[in-house]
């Protein structure tokens, strides 16, 4: 995925979702649910297939990270996370599991 102008979340969504990204994902307790079909995934059913990291002009409290994620039923989409202090310990703890990870 090309770098050009991606500096803000807003664009770096409007990008995957033109790359058919279409699902919206969230952690809850040990399994990644699709928002959109309402499936839910092991850490061993999905693959990173890029991530991007955002930090905050004033605080790197504004620190996040997005994941375009790829399930093994082929649900492409992706999942927003704080970053460092400010990420989601069970969001965390998941993506951590994963091991098919590619950027």
């Amino acid at each position: 995925m090309e770098k050009a102008n991606m500096d803000s979340l807003v664009t770096i969504l409007a990008y995957v979702e033109n790359l058919g990204f279409t699902s919206q994902f969230e952690v809850n307790g040990k399994t990644l649910i699709s928002l959109k079909t309402n499936n839910h995934f092991e850490p061993e059913q999905i693959k990173i297939v890029h991530f991007y990291r955002f930090e905050g002009d004033s605080s790197q409290d504004d620190s996040s990270i997005m994941y375009a994620i790829e399930t093994d039923n082929n649900e492409k989409g992706t999942l927003i996370d704080g970053y460092g202090t400010a990420s989601d310990t069970s969001t965390a703890d998941f993506m951590r599991a994963v091991t098919h990870i590619q950027k």
